[in-house]
């Protein structure tokens, strides 16, 4: 098991293997890891808008829509902010996405398949 806390580049069907991303240290010295549970995606609530699950933005706390939903905000805040890696929010999720580099993360030591530990922490 790797160090809590730590993160890696996890295999990611259909994208080539030996990709990097410049942007553990977001990971690792975010703001995700307090986060408090949100009541849903920040641009959906006011327009009464349902979304599929939910991301949060690393550096800036923002809970967005995931690609699945209409919206998509979560990659729309990257997009108007820059803001590289965002965590999923989903209950049985523990796994992040750089847009930037685009590459799905995980904890390191764990298979992204295996359920998160006991308590959700993100």
């Amino acid at each position: 098991m790797g160090e809590p806390g730590r993160w890696q580049v996890a295999p990611d069907a259909g994208r080539p293997d030996g990709r990097a991303c410049a942007h553990l240290d977001h990971l690792e010295n975010g703001t995700a890891a307090a986060a408090a549970p949100s009541a849903g995606c920040s641009a959906c609530l006011p327009r009464g808008l349902p979304w599929v699950r939910l991301r949060q933005c690393v550096t800036c706390g923002y809970v967005g829509c995931c690609d699945s939903s209409r919206g998509r905000h979560s990659y729309a805040h990257h997009v108007e902010s820059g803001h590289p890696v965002a965590v999923s929010l989903a209950p049985d999720e523990d796994w992040a996405w750089c847009f930037h580099d685009e590459v799905f993360l995980v904890r390191a030591g764990r298979n992204p398949a295996d359920p998160p530990p006991a308590g959700g922490t993100r």
